[in-house]
């Protein structure tokens, strides 16, 4: 009897993780999605953290962030899009390599901006925030994967007077892109005297920087001004 009722206990626990998958990984970004199009929502530029580029090639995550501006921009709910990483765990500014590839895509380089400064999701979002108010822009958005998403909301919710509006993407949408792999030559994106963060910062300093312990606020109040 009590083997059974582990049994059902652990079922119950693995519907519970099933159910909470599809709402990150589907249900939210679908309905974040709806709203914008739903209200006709267009944004003077968009947010995409890096990912690290090995092996020269990009990865999933980057390619479903990449892709995803680069649709978003056709469609004319983005208008500029901000790349943003540093050379962090390989010797590629993480910005420069996606932006050679949304170049790839269609995106036009009088419409890409480049953060090199950011080595932490955190920093992608405040770095790329300071971009923003340089260039004049007014409206801004959040383009990432769906899990990256919803653990930035409550930074970006709470940080930055201007609202950033999450828009990640649909995993389902981007199936049908899958077949897309452009070609790049990553040496423009390539960094001299590299040495990777895991080389530079201890895990405690590292796990400091992804909180947002470095950013260089305004004032006391931790808080970014609108744009």
């Amino acid at each position: 009897m009590v083997e059974k009722s582990i049994a059902a206990l652990g079922i119950v626990l693995i519907l519970i993780f099933l159910s909470g998958c599809a709402f990150v990984y589907r249900k939210r970004p679908a309905r974040l999605y709806e709203t914008v199009l739903a209200r006709k929502q267009t944004f003077d530029a968009a947010i995409v953290p890096g990912v690290p580029f090995n092996n020269n090639q990009w990865d999933t995550v980057m390619k479903g962030r990449v892709i995803w501006a680069s649709l978003l921009y056709r469609q004319g709910v983005i208008r500029n899009i901000i790349f943003s990483g540093g050379a962090v765990y390989s010797p590629y500014y993480e910005a420069k390599i996606m932006g050679l590839y949304a170049r790839q895509l269609g995106v036009s380089p009088k419409h890409i901006f480049y953060d090199i400064q950011a080595e932490h999701s955190t920093e992608n979002i405040f770095y790329s925030y300071q971009i923003a108010r340089r260039e004049g822009f007014k409206s801004i958005a959040l383009v990432t994967d769906p899990l990256q998403s919803l653990l930035l909301n409550r930074f970006t919710r709470r940080k930055f007077r201007t609202k950033i509006v999450h828009i990640p993407f649909i995993i389902d949408s981007l199936k049908e892109y899958n077949h897309l792999n452009p070609v790049i030559d990553p040496l423009p994106a390539m960094t001299e005297n590299f040495r990777s963060l895991t080389d530079r910062e201890g895990f405690f300093r590292r796990f400091r920087g992804t909180m947002g312990a470095f950013i260089p606020w305004e004032g006391k109040r931790k808080k970014e001004g609108p744009l």
